[in-house]
């Protein structure tokens, strides 16, 4: 997904002059071509993110949009009060970047999983939050940040993800990325679709037909934009995140009372594990397996 973040920034750079980006000294083998093509516009902050926001939103009160971009929790929580202060308070055009939302750094420790970012960055004035899922949608996230400035988070994965679909409007609400025939839905947020569409591959070649959803425009977000979820019986919010503050909050906020929805985040348990991915799903209890298992305990 970082590949295909820089690929449409610069896309977006080539049109408007305005564009700057702001990294945490990271980034390279990625970053080098938008450094290249707008050396004017680029900025190597070094390991300190507290003081890349502080620029950032120095450059934006002079009519940037800059984009800061760092690891996981580094230019979120490691900096929340310049987000919040700096950014947030003065409504300035800042989007804040971070590459590897999840558990996709799992391998470097809890220092740099992401999962409570989105219950905290989603508390402050004035921001948008975004979560795409695959490359198709980080590209239209960029796009529409692009097209409308302002204090805003992209949460993005690693590297190699693959394409999970073709399904454009993310502004719309909920994508519709599978159609099933039961009253089933499960709905993702994030990278972690993939596993929600393994786990309705699985559902399937058992007979048990599930709809999925992919959600990555989290904030704001109006009710009326969930109206697709609305006949479901059975919601399941799978997100990799805890279940305080995240997907599983955000739907319970605004669809009817009525509408249960269950939540599948990762366990506390998780938060002392090292290791990829991939296995640290597995521990933290929200891989295909885990959301098949919670489907098939529905007594519905």
């Amino acid at each position: 997904m970082r590949t295909a973040f820089i690929q449409q920034l610069i896309v977006e750079a080539r049109q408007d002059p305005r564009i700057f980006l702001a990294v945490g000294d990271l980034g390279f083998s990625v970053i080098e071509p938008f450094a290249n093509e707008f050396p004017d516009r680029f900025l190597n902050a070094g390991v300190a993110e507290q003081n890349m926001t502080g620029v950032a939103a120095g450059l934006a009160s002079e009519g940037y949009h800059v984009f800061t971009y760092s690891i996981a929790n580094f230019p979120t929580l490691r900096c929340l009060e310049q987000i919040r202060n700096d950014v947030c308070y003065h409504n300035l055009p800042v989007t804040i970047v971070a590459v590897g939302g999840g558990l996709a750094y799992g391998n470097l420790g809890y220092s740099h999983h992401a999962v409570q970012d989105l219950a905290i960055l989603r508390t402050l004035p004035n921001m948008t939050v975004l979560a795409p899922a695959d490359p198709g949608e980080t590209r239209e996230c960029v796009g529409r940040l692009c097209a409308h400035p302002g204090p805003s988070y992209l949460r993005i994965g690693k590297a190699g993800e693959k394409a999970l679909h073709e399904v454009r409007g993310i502004e719309h609400g909920p994508l519709q990325i599978r159609k099933g025939t039961s009253g089933i839905a499960l709905v993702a947020t994030g990278g972690i679709l993939d596993e929600a569409l393994a786990a309705a591959d699985l559902l399937a070649g058992s007979g048990q037909s599930v709809s999925v959803y992919s959600l990555p425009w989290l904030k704001p977000l109006e009710p009326r934009r969930l109206l697709a979820l609305t006949p479901y019986k059975f919601l399941l919010a799978v997100e990799e995140h805890v279940s305080e503050g995240g997907l599983a909050s955000i739907l319970r906020e605004q669809l009817p009372q009525h509408i249960p929805v269950h939540s599948l985040s990762v366990s506390e348990s998780s938060s002392g594990k090292v290791g990829s991915q991939a296995w640290l799903r597995r521990e933290a209890g929200v891989c295909a397996d885990d959301i098949v298992r919670r489907v098939r305990q529905w007594p519905g």
